[in-house]
């Protein structure tokens, strides 16, 4: 049995946008389970979240006020077929995620986080992949606004980046560059 994913993070309604972008809620629908690294800034949207998702699974971030503690976990640890997720908002500096992450979250095969607002893709010395799906509405040095469309069939994982242009409707779909060497293609790579 194959499950899809939606991965997204730091959507900062109504801060940064009035509304999430048409092509996300309409992957929103179609995915078996949306995952949300936090930075919400708003009740209304995990409220217009949690009712349109199949199944859903979030936490709160940095930018979430104290109306979220009773909502939202800080982590929160969850299995889709083969593989056991963990979901966090920060997981800190760039530089030593790989080995902090892998310290902080032994008994994990995909650690989701947010924070940076940059997509990133990478897999740890163990094999812990670490997955950030950017932000849908704050592209900050990003040249688009991004979240990350998964597939897991078993232990397999295949992740797509979704990256919608400022001012376009119709986003592009972009296979995750390779996880096990360093890539850089239109804003990806590793943040320095």
């Amino acid at each position: 049995m194959t499950t899809s994913l939606l991965l997204v993070s730091d959507t900062h309604l109504p801060k940064r946008a009035k509304d999430l972008p048409a092509a996300l809620w309409q992957d929103v629908d179609a995915a078996d389970l949306v995952v949300h690294a936090g930075d919400w800034v708003d009740l209304a949207t995990l409220d217009a979240l949690q009712a349109r998702s199949r199944s859903f699974v979030g936490v709160r971030g940095n930018n979430d006020g104290p109306e979220f503690d009773d909502r939202l976990p800080l982590v929160a640890r969850f299995s889709v077929e083969a593989l056991r997720f963990a979901l966090v908002h920060e997981t800190g500096a760039a530089t030593g995620r790989e080995r902090r992450a892998t310290s902080t979250y032994p008994d994990t095969d995909v650690l989701v986080f947010g924070h940076s607002h940059i997509p990133w893709d990478t897999t740890a010395d163990g094999g812990l992949r670490l997955l950030n799906p950017g932000s849908p509405t704050d592209r900050r040095r990003q040249p688009d606004f991004t979240w990350m469309r998964c597939t897991v069939d078993g232990p397999e994982l295949d992740v797509r980046v979704v990256r919608l242009a400022p001012g376009a409707t119709e986003p592009r779909v972009v296979s995750s560059p390779a996880a096990d060497r360093e890539v850089r293609v239109e804003g990806w790579g590793r943040a320095r």
